[in-house]
């Protein structure tokens, strides 16, 4: 296999391979005919290819064999999907080793892939680029931190560039070796003398760092690659969220802090929920390290972010987008998923304008704000995607994709979660506790989906014809009633468009409490 594009014509199917210290990971995409990528998979292999390097000055012989079986047999996955174009980078364990050039030629002669050794600034700049396709944070400023197992990545970022970046030579597996490794191997906890003694360590290594990106003022934390998000998971655990997706789950310090406690004083930490068994034995290297970052940076809370350095190299080497489709990240996700899936996307889109025009112009009664605005918007564009499976009951089967869809990056799984609920509701039954997806929600999440799935049924109502002769809507509000008058682009006739809207304002006069009309409008009227 080669790196190197095919010659004849261009290759859809692109992938990428981050060879960590702790951990090698893959992922394989297809370029998307609207931009940005389809993941097709993705794997991640425990190869600890950086552990028992002497401080990473070596890559030990069976590690690095450790490291070319995992090589080869995510080139095997990759081009099982066909004539693919492949990129692989390596980071601190390879970067650092003085016999690197071993693993590297054996990795060609094996694979035919032509390794990229990056360096750490590189490397957290991918790293970032792989934020913006996860995260909507694009007009934020931003403190990203990666804790891998050999170097930590920082970057403060607004925008598609970063700011300023760092990498300190501080990890997983560097501080598991030198503060914890006899604590391992005697199969005992770590003593408050070698957890202090990785502090200070710690706190001395950040002490120049914190000074010069800490003046930044970052709006938010993320957090990304394995030990953040073990944290989290951790976190979330403790909490007694069932979360099945990290991206955009947050914790805090309190909680961070209470992590490292119940790390430091388990006597088997693989019975520690939210704990992955590979990472037991480094995880208190990891959150040492990391609460000590929220020390330096006095932060609050971290977000995840589930896209990390294969997602940034993805982005950079193959993808054709612009600033605008990373500061747009939700909303181009969501165009993505439905243009796939849905027959007529643009009466999706159109049915978003209109849910969005009624949900403007109804705040009087409902008194909602943006973020639900958005859902909303979002649950339309994606409201039909179920068609896929089939026609029938596919306003279940919409729910089902959007659920499970892994290209919805930039929403939280809560967010998903209504997203789906909505557009679950958007024809037939209403909502109700029988139903074990809606039941499951919070009281107010319920009375939000309510209100929401209410006015994407008369916004699809007024698009009844697919063909978007509504343009926009006149609203009127009194005591106990709501008056919504359709006015079309011209002189079409809107009994259709009138009657479809009637049929479905049940729910939202339920919902909002009040008397819903539908009226066809007067002749020459022009919108409010």
């Amino acid at each position: 296999m080669s790196s190197e594009p095919p010659s004849a014509g261009p290759t859809l199917i692109k992938a990428a391979i981050d060879i960590g210290t702790n951990s090698m990971h893959l992922v394989v995409a297809r370029l998307a005919e609207h931009g940005g990528f389809e993941i097709l998979t993705s794997e991640k292999e425990t190869v600890r290819l950086g552990q028992g390097g002497g401080e990473m000055k070596l890559l030990a012989p069976d590690a690095i064999e450790r490291g070319l079986a995992a090589l080869e047999r995510m080139a095997q996955v990759a081009t099982s999907f066909g004539d693919v174009d492949l990129v692989a980078v390596a980071t601190s364990a390879v970067r650092e080793a003085a016999n690197r050039d071993d693993f590297l030629d054996r990795a060609r002669q094996l694979t035919g892939i032509e390794i990229e050794v990056i360096s750490g600034f590189e490397e957290a700049r991918l790293i970032h680029l792989g934020v913006l396709q996860a995260l909507p944070v694009f007009d934020q400023r931003l403190l990203l931190v990666d804790i891998g197992g050999g170097s930590t990545e920082f970057l403060v970022g607004q925008g598609a560039d970063p700011i300023e970046a760092r990498s300190m030579k501080l990890g997983a597996i560097r501080l598991t070796e030198r503060f914890f490794s006899e604590a391992i191997a005697d199969g005992r906890r770590p003593t408050a003398q070698e957890v202090d003694d990785c502090r200070h360590y710690v706190r001395a290594a950040l002490a120049l760092v914190g000074s010069e990106l800490g003046g930044h003022q970052p709006e938010i934390a993320i957090g990304s690659s394995g030990t953040a998000t073990t944290i989290a998971a951790m976190a979330a655990a403790e909490r007694g969220d069932d979360v099945r997706q990290m991206n955009g789950v947050t914790f805090t310090a309190a909680e961070l802090a209470a992590v490292v406690e119940r790390v430091i004083s388990a006597k088997d930490r693989s019975r520690v929920a939210g704990l992955d068994d590979k990472r037991a034995d480094i995880i208190l290297g990891g959150a040492l390290l990391l609460d000590e970052v929220f020390a330096v940076f006095e932060l609050e809370v971290m977000t995840i972010s589930d896209y990390a350095l294969r997602e940034g190299v993805l982005f950079d080497r193959f993808a054709d987008q612009s600033e605008r489709d990373l500061r747009d990240l939700r909303r181009a996700n969501l165009l993505r998923l439905a243009r796939q899936l849905d027959p007529d996307p643009e009466h999706a889109e159109h049915t978003a304008l209109l849910s969005g025009q009624l949900f403007d112009r109804s705040r009087a009664l409902h008194g909602l704000d943006d973020g639900a605005r958005e859902l909303l918007e979002a649950a339309a564009i994606v409201h039909n995607v179920g068609l896929f499976i089939s026609h029938s009951s596919h306003h279940k089967h919409s729910y089902y994709v959007i659920r499970n869809s892994e290209q919805l990056t930039g929403f939280t799984e809560h967010e998903i979660e209504l997203i789906a609920v909505v557009a679950r509701y958007h024809r037939k039954s209403r909502p109700s506790e029988k139903h074990p997806e809606f039941a499951a929600l919070s009281v107010d999440d319920q009375r939000l989906v309510r209100q929401l799935a209410g006015m994407l049924r008369v916004a699809i109502g007024l698009d009844r014809r697919h063909a978007r002769v509504v343009q926009t809507m006149r609203v009127h509000i009194d005591d106990g009633w709501m008056r919504i008058e359709p006015v079309a682009d011209g002189a079409d006739d809107l009994d259709l468009e009138v009657y479809a809207a009637r049929e479905r304002a049940h729910l939202l006069a339920a919902a909002l409490g009040v008397d819903v009309e539908i009226v066809a409008p007067a002749p020459s009227q022009h919108p409010e």
